[in-house]
């Protein structure tokens, strides 16, 4: 399980699109990860949700999906498929500490994120 910084990939695709103002739609059409905004100076962070997630879904809960990915599956739920943010300028606008993170929790696997602009 790991935190992927996009914020950078984010940021491409509102300057190749020069978006003045507008917002930008991030999915993620897998079932097993999510997107989520929070701090990214400090890796630890990053770190600290992980674990807190793995407290909050036990591994062990003898659940009855066969593919033995059922923690990854709800860690997808509680933290979300789906983002918006907004763009100006062409870059995205976070907080000073923020960045945007592909949450993977059942990998390594091949990953893709859907995205849409709205000028």
């Amino acid at each position: 399980m790991e935190l992927i910084d996009i914020s950078e990939k984010v940021n491409t695709i509102i300057h190749e699109n020069a978006v003045s103002s507008g917002i930008c739609y991030l999915f993620n059409p897998h079932t097993t990860a999510g997107l989520t905004i929070n701090e990214g100076a400090d890796p630890d962070v990053c770190d600290d949700i992980l674990k807190g997630l793995t407290h909050m879904v036990p591994q062990d809960l003898h659940y009855r999906h066969l593919e033995g990915n059922s923690p990854a599956h709800i860690m997808s739920s509680l933290i979300g498929t789906s983002l918006v943010v907004h763009a100006a300028n062409s870059k995205v606008q976070l907080g000073t500490w923020q960045k945007i993170f592909f949450c993977e929790f059942d990998g390594p696997r091949t990953r893709k994120v859907h995205w849409k602009i709205i000028k």
